[in-house]
């Protein structure tokens, strides 16, 4: 979502700065240029520039050095208020077309517009800046990518330019330098090395095929849901993967997701929706019997696959995809109980995040969006039910003004990586209107009929995107529990395969996944090979091992840890998978 005047940062004001001396280096080395724009995003800024021909690494590095020469001349930023007339007169001269066309959006709505002037370049732009461009202290253009005008797919293509700025050249260089750790870390390149997923041109784009290492990693992550989902008094249900589109039509999404939803007409020419949301099969299934003040908190769970038809330019691996599961849960509630529900449920968050690693948190409430359904009464008892389990834990939070889900405000939880990236995990929503919409009701202790509250939630939110969330906060490294293989058993020569295979049987006998590599190759290759895999422990087994009747054990992590009984080994890595140790 766009940033408003008001949400601008110093260092927003800063990179979106550096944007605008981007583009005005630009103009200087490509004077038929046209210009889009160029917001302050996460992490840095884009430009949108339209030019016939791609740019190349070697170009980038030409504009950097026209930038700083820009940046040394300390323009100041001069803001000017003009009429829509003047504002075209302005860019027709310039055959700015893009910026024409923007103006020709713009008027009506505003009797003036806003014009900024560093040196001698002139931009069309509303937003503040800094004060000159000589405050621009450390920048960098990072990388290249194609953009439609507008994001509309029928529109010309634009070069997308992005880069960062910051205060320093310190803070600049600790931006690059885990920019860098972040390409290593990337779980598509992990996912591919490790041979855990692929997504396949024949397939499709945003649908992922899991591999044997991948499919058991996601089992894993599953297993240990449900089994916590179960301890919570939760009751697992199974929507269809189809609904009619009245049902959709019914509780909104068909209004505010119709363009993301797959829909078709079956034989009898009535269309249906392949879900994108599990919240109306959930509803559906508490109609189906009377329900008292003494069913609830009646807790519905399901491992929902849900699709959504998301454009093309926004898929990116497991983070986003067309074909997703979510750990979707609706709890159906009296008014009186949402608050202690919901506090129930972020405990059930923190203690989920905790044991996969991730105990740096940054948690966000929502509120209400301009188009939603609902009462204003509704929407401030869901958001004080929020905000009060939050106090009462004493967990700090933030605001984010209008950006809650269309029928209630939310709870977003972020996790924080190993490298200090924020990902988007856990929320929890209230919602007082689809409850009305489906008519679901409950029997009071006063024996009349009462409304019940819905709190939409999910711990992991989608299992593809935390997967690759945890591919690389462990830098594909993951801990004993969750790895697909946790221990390789190499023999040092063909004589020692007896005795590591009666190793590999004990240690399967155990619960431990394990793998034998037979002597076909060197044994530094082998135990190479099991490095690169991520195995945590490689078992070496030769002369000396069969003689003492012991294992030479060696970690992922520490290396050689030298040679052991086999049952303290045992006790070690069990220890190690109970306390899910990271």
């Amino acid at each position: 979502m766009a940033k408003t005047v008001e949400q601008y940062s110093d260092l927003d004001k800063l990179r979106h700065s550096c944007a605008h001396v981007l583009a005005q280096a630009v103009k200087r080395k490509y004077p038929t240029a046209k210009l889009g724009f160029g917001p302050p995003v996460e992490g840095g800024f884009y430009y949108d520039i339209h030019l016939p021909e791609p740019l190349g690494e070697e170009d980038l590095e030409a504009i950097e050095a026209e930038m700083a020469k820009i940046v040394q001349a300390n323009y100041p930023f001069e803001k000017k208020s003009v009429a829509a007339a003047e504002a075209r007169k302005i860019f027709k001269e310039k055959n700015e077309t893009f910026k024409l066309e923007a103006i020709d959006d713009l008027e009506g709505r505003a009797e003036e517009l806003s014009v900024v002037v560093d040196g001698d370049f002139t931009d069309l732009c509303k937003y503040p800046h800094a004060a000159s461009t000589g405050l621009i202290k450390a920048f960098k253009l990072t990388s290249v990518a194609g953009a439609y005008w507008k994001g509309i797919e029928t529109n010309p293509v634009m070069q997308r330019v992005y880069g960062t700025a910051f205060a320093s050249k310190k803070e600049l260089d600790g931006f690059l330098k885990m920019r860098e750790e972040a390409k290593k870390r990337d779980h598509r390149k992990l996912g591919k090395e490790l041979d855990f997923f692929s997504i396949q041109e024949d397939g499709g784009p945003g649908l992922i095929f899991y591999h044997p290492k991948g499919a058991l990693l996601r089992h894993l992550i599953e297993q240990f849901v449900k089994e916590e989902h179960l301890k919570r008094g939760y009751q697992f249900v199974i929507g269809p993967q189809i609904l009619k589109s009245d049902v959709w039509v019914r509780s909104g999404h068909y209004s505010y997701y119709k363009e993301n939803m797959f829909t078709f007409k079956s034989e009898d020419k009535k269309e249906y929706a392949v879900k994108p949301m599990n919240c109306p099969g959930h509803m559906l299934i508490y109609k189906t019997a009377g329900r008292s003040y003494r069913d609830l908190p009646l807790r519905f769970f399901e491992m929902g696959n849900v699709c959504r038809n998301e454009k093309s330019g926004v898929l990116h691996g497991l983070l986003r995809v067309r074909n997703f599961t979510q750990d979707d849960a609706h709890i159906f509630s009296t008014p009186e109980g949402i608050e202690a529900e919901i506090a129930s449920v972020v405990d059930f968050i923190f203690y989920v995040l905790d044991t996969f690693g991730f105990k740096d948190r940054e948690i966000e409430i929502s509120t209400r969006p301009k188009d939603s359904i609902g009462t204003e009464g509704d929407w401030k008892r869901a958001q004080a039910a929020l905000e009060g389990a939050l106090k009462k834990k004493n967990v700090p939070y933030k605001i984010c003004e209008g950006e809650g889900a269309f029928y209630g405000p939310k709870i977003d939880v972020k996790i924080k990586d190993a490298i200090g990236r924020a990902w988007q995990c856990s929320t929890i929503q209230c919602d007082f209107a689809l409850p009305e919409r489906f008519d679901l009701e409950y029997t009071g202790a006063d024996g009349k009929k009462h409304r019940p509250v819905m709190i939409h939630r999910a711990i992991l939110g989608s299992v593809e995107r935390f997967m690759g969330t945890l591919l690389e906060h462990y830098a594909g490294a993951l801990p004993l529990w969750l790895s697909p293989v946790q221990m390789s058993v190499i023999p040092v020569a063909a004589p020692h395969e007896p005795y590591a295979e009666e190793v590999a049987g004990a240690l399967r006998g155990a619960g431990f996944r394990t793998e034998v590599q037979p002597s076909q190759d060197t044994l530094g290759a082998r135990i190479r090979k099991a490095q690169t895999e991520k195995v945590p422990y490689m078992i070496v087994l030769g002369d000396k091992e069969i003689q003492a009747k012991k294992i030479a054990v060696r970690s992922r992590s520490a290396g050689d840890l030298g040679q052991s009984a086999l049952s303290d080994f045992l006790q070690k890595a069990l220890r190690e998978i109970q306390t899910k140790t990271p």
